[in-house]
């Protein structure tokens, strides 16, 4: 009882400051909650914070009757207006619930209050996580620190730390030094984690309630350590002793309570350099599960590993498939590198982790993943150039409430038809989604903005034979249909969102067929007023992974290498002046600066008052990787994109 006393009154120190203060002023709203609750009904009643007659009551009890699964994460929680009672089976389940609870505050003609309410809640699934790789690109223990905090309040439990690349092997060996010198690694040479500063993000995630998984990514992904001792491949008989005693030093650092997962990676051995002896990872399989007792997890697709009945397989690719009888890990569909903002976060809230809508003794879970395999300038920006907090937030509501629809691939590349079920209920989330941006976002990156009411017409694709510069009649006068070297071309839609995949880069159903050719894309803006806005003007995205694919980047006065071309109302916007232009693709190691519409000082447009008409033309290349347009008007508040308020779209535009 005397932890759960310290975290009630860490919450009322968080309320006194006002961190958790509100702009609403009604005493009838309805707290945004994410991840939203298994069981909720609210009441009129409010528990004021500030009045000392009222009381606030945390217990341990020995069972929820109505949980129906992970009763060791569930909570029940009454809020009314003389008394605050959450109870749990346990001290995480408590934790738990004061998540909720600091979510249900407001302010209130000054005064702090809960909103009222009855609920009980669980999460789906077993492992609800998150991943960053810190072997390519260092990152500080502070920083780390706000990523884990945010998936505390977020109720994740799992921390998934890829300590080890081919950049750098980052966590300190006091009986191999060699492997932290800056001579082994090529990027932030020498930056490594002390087996201190190892210990207390440990400690820092068990006190949230979180399990740190650390993960040594052998044998592939091991430049760094072949470099540090001289091995010329994974096959010397000298890597075997060497890996054992990195993996006993690691487990030294943590108990199998506290630490009780091993992570061994085994995925992309590409190179003959790479290849393992073959009594290797049996070996390092039998020094986890056996002489230190912990839970071995693997990359599937992976290496091959003799007599494996014990590990946890974490699926990465579109080929990786359970291994059967085996307990896996999901991280299939949801690498926040390989997405942007808008059309990332509904393929997170439409992703049916494991396939199912709950977790059972196989379907553990899944883990959310930030590879920025891309160099960085400052490590900072790993958070502003992937959709890290609005990624966390989704993966948030997905893994704890459960995706309860059969989808299949269906909505990973494109919204539900406007106006359905699924639409509407991706609305409402998008809503508690803004409002946790303003709310508890303020000077962080949080590149997400209202999208459900920007709708499109397509046209295409024009067969242009390889000539992306090729001009068609649309750009001259606006039609129903044109005829284009005797092919009969009209307009389809509408295509919801701020982001339209028309074929998606991964294969997943989008809203044309993957043809080279150009396509044109209109729509029209209502503005109250003449203003000046901001916008977010992309073509086919960039990842942050992998260089620079799709082809040399964009000389200055092109939006895309496919020579894109938007115009507002009869006039042309003109493209940034680029910060690299025309520079090869695979150039890893300079690091973005402006490549992508989310990270680069929108563009400058001016919306006349009344109907304002916006045509893109789209060229795609055979080679075009990401065949995907971005238009959105935006505000920035404090380095934060908001909407533009007032604004109406529709593609009832007049011909």
């Amino acid at each position: 009882m005397k932890n759960i006393r310290k975290y009630y009154q860490a919450l009322i120190v968080l309320l006194a400051i006002g961190v958790l203060l509100s702009c609403r002023t009604q005493s009838d709203y309805t707290p945004a909650l994410i991840p939203m609750p298994q069981q909720v009904e609210w009441n009129e009643q409010l528990f004021n914070l500030e009045d000392s007659t009222t009381c606030f009551v945390q217990r341990i009890v020995s069972n929820l009757p109505q949980v129906q699964r992970h009763s060791e994460e569930a909570y029940a929680l009454t809020v009314s207006s003389d008394s605050v009672i959450l109870e749990a089976t346990t001290e995480t389940g408590i934790f738990r619930g004061l998540q909720t609870i600091k979510q249900l505050a407001f302010e209130l003609n000054g005064r702090r209050y809960l909103k009222g309410c009855t609920l009980v809640d669980w999460p789906a699934f077993a492992v609800r996580g998150f991943m960053q790789d810190v072997g390519r690109n260092f990152q500080s223990i502070d920083m780390l620190k706000e990523q884990i905090d945010v998936l505390a309040a977020y109720k994740f439990n799992v921390f998934h730390f890829h300590v080890t690349e081919n950049p750098g092997w980052r966590l300190e060996s006091k009986k191999y030094p060699q492997l932290n010198a800056a001579e082994s690694m090529t990027r932030q040479k020498g930056k490594y984690y002390t087996q201190d500063d190892f210990k207390e993000l440990v400690a820092y995630c068990l006190e949230r309630k979180i399990t740190l998984i650390p993960e040594f990514d052998i044998p592939g992904h091991s430049a760094a350590f072949r470099k540090a001792f001289g091995f010329e491949a994974m096959s010397d008989p000298q890597v075997q002793p060497v890996l054992i005693d990195l993996i006993d030093e690691l487990c030294s650092l943590a108990s199998a309570e506290v630490m009780p997962y091993i992570h061994l990676g085994t995925d992309e051995v590409w190179h003959n350099y790479e290849e393992p002896a073959p009594t290797l990872l049996p070996a390092l399989v039998e020094r986890v599960t056996q002489h230190h007792q912990r839970k071995l997890i693997v990359w599937r697709p992976g290496q091959h590993i003799a007599e494996d009945s014990v590990s946890i397989t974490q699926l990465w690719s579109s080929g990786g498939h359970p291994k059967p009888g085996h307990p896996y890990l999901d991280s299939r569909l949801n690498y926040l590198n390989h997405l942007d903002p808008l059309a990332g976060i509904p393929q997170l809230y439409f992703e049916r982790i494991n396939g199912a809508e709950h977790g059972d003794s196989l379907r553990l879970g899944g883990i959310l993943c930030c590879w920025n395999d891309n160099n960085v300038n400052d490590a900072y920006a790993i958070l502003k150039k992937n959709p890290v907090y609005p990624g966390i937030l989704t993966y948030s509501e997905t893994s704890w409430t459960g995706q309860k629809q059969v989808l299949g691939e269906k909505y990973l590349a494109k919204l539900p038809e406007k106006g359905s079920s699924l639409f509407n209920e991706f609305c409402e989330f998008e809503d508690r989604l803004i409002q946790h941006r303003d709310r508890y976002f303020e000077g962080k990156p949080f590149p997400y903005v209202r999208q459900t009411s920007i709708e499109w017409e397509v046209l295409g694709p024009i067969n242009n034979q390889g000539n992306v510069d090729e001009q068609f009649s649309v750009e001259k006068a606006l039609q129903d249909n044109y005829l284009i070297d005797s092919v009969a071309y009209g307009w389809r839609g509408p295509f919801i969102g701020g982001t339209i995949h028309l074929n998606h880069f991964f294969g997943y159903p989008s809203y044309f067929p993957k043809k080279e050719g150009t396509y044109y894309a209109r729509t029209a803006i209502w503005s109250p007023k003449e203003q000046t806005v901001g916008a977010w003007i992309g073509f086919h995205d960039w990842s942050r992974s992998g260089g620079r694919r799709g082809g040399p980047f964009p000389q200055d006065g092109e939006w895309h290498n496919t020579h894109p071309k938007v115009w507002l109302n009869g006039e042309l916007v003109a493209p940034p002046k680029w910060n690299n232009p025309g520079l090869e693709s695979n150039t890893e190691e300079i690091p973005f600066t402006d490549e992508n519409y989310f990270f680069r000082k929108p563009s400058s447009i001016l919306l006349k008052k009344g109907w304002n008409e916006v045509l893109l033309k789209i060229p795609v290349k055979k080679e075009t990787w990401k065949r995907m347009f971005t238009f959105v008007p935006i505000l920035e508040k404090d380095g934060t994109a908001m909407e533009v308020e007032g604004l109406e779209y529709s593609t009832e535009i007049e011909k």
